[in-house]
C-alpha cells in the first residue's frame, strides 16, 4: 500500500503529464454546473455537453426551471441516460433551491447534498469547482486508479477511498487532484487498455507491470 509520500510523488508525476487538467463539462454559471454534474452520472462529459447548450438557454436560473413540466425537460436531454429520472431531479433540484436557498447554490456539503439528485460526489466537485473548498470527488476514474496504484485496498468503497487520499495527499492538492486523477483515467489508465508500457508510474504499479509482462 503507498504512503503518504508515495501517493503524494504520484499525484505529482500525473500532475506533470496533465498539467491543465479540469473539468470538462461547459456551463456559466454555478446553477448550470450543477446541472450539468448531476446529468453527467452515468454519461460522458462530451454528451452532456451537446445537450446543455439549449438546456440552459431555455432555463437560465432555478425559478425558471422549477416551474418546468418534466416532458419539456426531457425533450432536452433525451440523448443522456437515465433521461427521465434525471429531468425529475432537476426540476426538484431547482425548486428546493428557490424554496430553501433563495435560488443561489449553497456551498457546504450538507445543503448540497440536501438537493434532489445531488450526492456526495457531485456536491464534492460543486464545492471544489465553484467555491474553491478542498474536497476529492471519488468517481470510476478515481477508484480504478487509486486502487490499480494500491494507494487503497481493492475493497475500499469511494467513501473510504475519499477519506484515505484526504489523509494521503496535502489539502492544497486534493481539488487538482481530483481533476487530475480523472484526466489519467481517461487518457492514460483507462478501464480496458491503459497504456502501462510508456507509463511513468509503471515501477510503483503491480497490475501494470503484470499486463506488460503479459
Amino acid at each position: 500500500m503507498m504512503n503518504k509520500k508515495q501517493t503524494t510523488a504520484a499525484v505529482q508525476t500525473m500532475m506533470e503529464e496533465f498539467p491543465d487538467a479540469k473539468s470538462e463539462l461547459n456551463a456559466d454559471s454555478n446553477f448550470h454546473f450543477l446541472l450539468a454534474v448531476i446529468l453527467s452520472a452515468q454519461a460522458t462529459d462530451k454528451s452532456v455537453n451537446k445537450v446543455t447548450p439549449a438546456l440552459f438557454e431555455r432555463y437560465v436560473d432555478p425559478e425558471s426551471l422549477a416551474q418546468a413540466e418534466s416532458s419539456e425537460v426531457e425533450d432536452y436531454i433525451k440523448n443522456i441516460g437515465l433521461y427521465k429520472n434525471k429531468a425529475r431531479y432537476l426540476i426538484a433540484c431547482a425548486q428546493k433551491l428557490v424554496t430553501d436557498f433563495y435560488g443561489v447554490v449553497p456551498q457546504t456539503l450538507s445543503e448540497l447534498t440536501s438537493l434532489p439528485g445531488v450526492g456526495r460526489k457531485t456536491a464534492d466537485v460543486v464545492l471544489g469547482d465553484c467555491f474553491g473548498v478542498p474536497a476529492i470527488a471519488v468517481d470510476t476514474h478515481v477508484t480504478r486508479i487509486s486502487k490499480r496504484l494500491r494507494i487503497v485496498d481493492p475493497k475500499d468503497t469511494p467513501h473510504e477511498i475519499e477519506k484515505i487520499l484526504m489523509k494521503k495527499l496535502p489539502q492544497s492538492m486534493w481539488i487538482r487532484a481530483h481533476h487530475t486523477m480523472i484526466f489519467w483515467g481517461r487518457y492514460r489508465c483507462t478501464a480496458r487498455k491503459p497504456r502501462c508500457a510508456t507509463c511513468p508510474l509503471l515501477k510503483q504499479c503491480r497490475e501494470g507491470q503484470t499486463r506488460v509482462k503479459s
